[in-house]
């Protein structure tokens, strides 16, 4: 199960984290509200954690965003605002709980749990580029009709890849996807290592993997 937390405190963000991803969950987290529209825009999540309040967008501003793109992604309103007319704006607004801060951690997993049961009613789609494809549900990658294997790291690292493609992915956003702490990339020469050994799993998958020179990486479908 993937999970976006998107909180803008450092601290809480990654208790919720670690917490999460002790539990079983893979987690993406962002600390504002136009990253967590950017997340939803590219990745199929199941819960989305989202506090109200955040630079770049507010947390109501991310749940309008989704449910007006009709993203099928449940949503789990964090917030100190407790009044009764704030929880009907959050809800109003297409969130499909709400948790007042401050709150207990086995409280909020019990919730997570719950908006999983809900049948959302739409499977994440199979990415394809060239003769690759990338079921995110299933976390498998197949080159014309093979499976590849890949570490956590590189399934990553080509999933951002492909659902940005044919745009330019930065190595910043790359560290972003592929390690836990973007700093353990972005300091080394991780980034690079990592691509080599991509390019080298898919030589027939119709696909290249091009470094644009000071922007970063792009996917593109190769010539047949």
């Amino acid at each position: 199960m993937r999970i976006l937390v998107a909180e803008d405190d450092r601290g809480l963000r990654d208790v919720l984290v670690q917490g999460l991803e002790e539990h079983g969950y893979q987690v993406d987290a962002v600390g504002r509200g136009e990253d967590a529209i950017d997340q939803l825009r590219f990745y199929d999540y199941d819960v989305a954690i989202v506090d109200w309040r955040m630079p770049g967008g507010t947390g109501i501003d991310v749940v309008r965003w989704a449910r007006r793109n009709e993203r099928p992604t449940a949503i789990l309103m964090l917030t100190a605002r407790d009044t009764p007319p704030d929880r009907v704006e959050g809800l109003d607004a297409g969130a499909d709980d709400y948790l007042v801060k401050p709150f207990d951690f086995g409280e909020l997993l019990a919730r997570v749990r719950a908006l999983q049961r809900r049948p959302r009613g739409v499977d994440a789609p199979v990415v394809t580029r060239g003769r690759l494809s990338l079921d995110p549900v299933r976390r498998e990658v197949t080159a014309a009709g093979r499976p590849v294997s890949l570490t956590t790291t590189e399934y990553n690292i080509l999933e951002v890849l492909m659902r940005r493609a044919p745009a330019v992915v930065t190595r910043k956003a790359i560290a972003e996807h592929g390690w836990r702490d973007e700093t353990d990339a972005m300091g080394s020469n991780a980034i690079d290592v990592q691509l080599s050994r991509l390019r080298a799993k898919l030589p027939s998958a119709g696909i290249r993997i091009v470094t644009v020179r000071g922007a970063g990486y792009r996917l593109e479908e190769a010539d047949t």
